[in-house]
C-alpha cells in the first residue's frame, strides 16, 4: 500500500537511504554536535599550526597568516559543494559514493583511490607528528625507535576505541574538540592579551623573507599555512548512516568545521608570532622548534606539561577520527564489491555497529607506513605533502563531478540547497581546487631531485597502480551499484516515491 506522496524534506532516514538503494544497517547514534567534533578533530588546527608553525614563517614571514583566510574561503565553496551533495546522498563513505553517483564506477574507483591512499598517509603523519609531544611529556628520549613506538601506540589505542563503537568515537571526538578549542583558542588568545611581545603590524612586514626577489614569490610559497590545515571537513559524510538526518545535519557540520577551525587556526597563529621573545630568530631558521619555547617562557613548566596533555588529547582525537573516516570509505568500497576481498571489508559487527575488518586496514596500513620512516625518517615531510596533494585532487574530482550534472540539468533534492548560487559557487570552488593544486604541485628548488619532485612522482605511483588495476581488473564490472543517477534520484526525492511501501 502507498503512503501519499511527501518531499525529500519529509522523508525518514530509513526512506531517504532505501531510495539510494541501500539498507539501513548502522546505529544512528552521532548528533550534529559529534558530527561537527568529529570533522574538527580531523581537521585539527591544533595539529596544522603547531606542524608548519616555523616552516611557513621561515618562508613567507608573518603575513604567512594572511593563507588561513585565503584557504578557509576557498574551501568553504567546497564545502558548500560538498553540502549540496551530501544532502542528496547521505551514505558512507564519503567522496566515493558522491563521485560514483555524481559521474560513473571508474571515476568515483580513481577518485577513491587516490583519497584513500592520502587519508592513510595522513594518519601516519599525524601519529609521527603527535610522538613528539607524548616523548616530551613523558620525560622519553625522542629517536626513531622511540617516535616508531609511541606512532603504533597512537594507532592502536585509537583502534581499540573505534572498535567499540560510534558512541565511542563520538564521546572522545567531543573530549578532542574541547582540547582543539582550549590548545588553540584558549591558549592564542590567552598570548595575545597577556603576552604580546609584537605590533598587529608584523603581520604586514615580510622581515626579509623575499631575499633578493619579490614578496610574491616567497608569499605563495608560504601557502602551506593554510593548505595543510583545511581538509578534514569531509570527514563528517564519511560516517553519514551513523547520523541523525545526516541530509540535514551534515551539511551545517561540515560548515562550521571551516569556520570554526579557520578561526581557531587564526587565534593560534597569531598569538604564537606576537608571543615570540624572539621572532627574527624564528623567520631567520634559527629556532627551528619555536613554540615549546614560546609556551615555556609564557605559560611557565606546569602550564607547558598541561598544554601538552592538551595537545597529546588532540593527536588521539585526529587519529581516531581519521582511523574511521577510512574506515568507512574502505567499507563502501567493500560493500559494492570494487575491491579484492570485498566481502570481509564490508562486514559490519553485529554488537557494535561498525567496519571492524575496515578498521583493522585503516591501522595495519598507517603502521607499515611508519615501519619505512623509522627505516628512513627523512620520508616523514614528502609523505605529509603527498597527502595533502592527494586529498585536494580528490576533493575536486567531486566538484567537477557535481558541476558536470549540473550543466546536465541537475538540480539538488536534499534539504541543504544553495539554490540559484549553487552554479556560480560550484564553478568558483572549481577554479579555487586547482589553484591550490598548482600551488602543491609546483616541484621544490633545493636542487635535490628526490626531494624536489617526491610528492609528484609518489602521486604518478599511486595513479598509475590504480590506472592498472582498473583497466585490467576491472573491479567497475564486478559492481552493480548504482551510479551517474543524480538527475534520476534528485527527481525521485523530489517526488517523495521513497514513502511507498509495502
Amino acid at each position: 500500500m502507498s503512503t501519499p506522496s511527501r518531499n525529500s524534506e519529509d522523508l525518514t532516514d530509513q526512506e531517504h537511504l532505501k531510495v539510494l538503494g541501500y539498507d539501513d544497517s548502522f546505529r544512528r547514534s552521532m548528533s550534529l554536535w559529534s558530527n561537527f567534533a568529529l570533522g574538527f578533530t580531523y581537521l585539527s588546527p591544533l595539529v596544522g599550526v603547531y606542524s608548519l608553525f616555523a616552516v611557513v614563517l621561515t618562508i613567507g614571514g608573518p603575513p604567512s597568516i594572511w593563507w588561513i583566510v585565503i584557504v578557509g574561503a576557498g574551501q568553504l565553496l567546497v564545502a558548500f559543494v560538498f553540502g549540496e551533495v551530501v544532502s542528496q546522498y547521505p551514505i558512507h563513505g564519503g567522496i566515493y559514493p558522491w563521485t560514483r553517483r555524481l559521474w560513473g564506477r571508474r571515476y568515483a574507483w580513481l577518485a577513491a583511490w587516490v583519497y584513500i591512499w592520502a587519508m592513510i598517509v595522513t594518519i601516519t603523519a599525524v601519529a609521527e607528528y603527535g610522538s613528539g609531544f607524548a616523548a616530551s611529556l613523558f620525560g622519553i628520549e625522542l629517536n626513531s625507535t622511540s617516535g616508531f613506538l609511541i606512532t603504533l601506540a597512537f594507532l592502536l589505542v585509537a583502534l581499540v576505541i573505534n572498535f567499540t563503537g560510534t558512541k565511542s568515537l563520538a564521546r572522545v571526538a567531543r573530549i578532542g574538540l574541547a582540547a582543539e578549542l582550549i590548545g588553540v583558542i584558549g591558549v592564542g588568545l590567552y598570548l595575545l592579551i597577556f603576552q604580546r611581545q609584537q605590533g598587529f603590524d608584523v603581520f604586514f612586514n615580510s622581515m626579509g623573507t623575499e631575499g633578493d626577489g619579490t614578496y610574491g614569490m616567497a608569499f605563495l610559497g608560504a601557502a602551506l599555512a593554510g593548505l595543510f590545515l583545511f581538509y578534514g571537513f569531509e570527514a563528517c559524510g564519511d560516517v553519514a548512516e551513523e547520523v541523525e538526518s545526516p541530509a540535514r545535519r551534515i551539511p551545517l557540520a561540515m560548515i562550521m568545521t571551516i569556520l570554526v577551525g579557520g578561526v581557531s587556526a587564526l587565534f593560534a597563529f597569531a598569538g604564537y608570532v606576537l608571543a615570540a621573545p624572539n621572532l627574527a630568530a624564528i623567520v631567520s631558521g634559527e629556532d627551528a622548534d619555536p613554540i615549546p619555547g614560546i609556551l615555556n617562557a609564557t605559560l611557565g613548566e606546569v602550564g607547558g606539561k598541561i598544554f601538552l596533555v592538551v595537545a597529546i588529547t588532540a593527536f588521539l582525537s585526529c587519529v581516531l577520527s581519521l582511523q574511521a573516516a577510512a574506515s568507512r570509505l574502505l567499507f563502501s568500497f567493500g560493500r559494492d564489491q570494487m575491491l579484492p576481498g570485498h566481502r570481509w571489508l564490508a562486514k559490519v559487527s553485529p554488537r557494535t555497529k561498525v567496519p571492524t575488518n575496515a578498521l583493522i586496514v585503516a591501522s595495519t596500513v598507517p603502521a607499515l607506513i611508519a615501519f619505512v620512516v623509522f627505516l628512513n625518517s627523512t620520508l616523514l615531510v614528502p609523505i605529509t605533502a603527498f597527502a595533502i596533494i592527494g586529498i585536494y585532487i580528490a576533493f575536486q574530482m567531486v566538484v567537477l563531478a557535481a558541476l558536470r550534472q549540473r550543466i546536465k540539468g541537475w538540480r539538488p533534492a536534499g534539504p541543504f540547497s544553495l539554490g540559484t548560487l549553487g552554479y556560480v559557487i560550484n564553478v568558483a570552488a572549481l577554479a579555487w581546487g586547482i589553484f591550490a593544486i598548482i600551488l602543491l604541485a609546483v616541484p621544490g628548488s633545493s636542487g635535490n631531485f628526490a626531494t624536489d619532485w617526491v610528492v609528484l612522482l609518489g602521486l604518478g605511483v599511486v595513479l598509475i597502480t590504480g590506472l592498472l588495476y582498473l583497466l585490467i581488473a576491472r573491479p567497475d564490472r564486478k559492481s552493480d551499484a548504482p551510479a551517474g543517477d543524480a538527475i534520476e534520484v534528485a527527481e525521485k526525492l523530489r517526488s517523495g516515491s521513497a514513502a511507498s511501501s509495502e
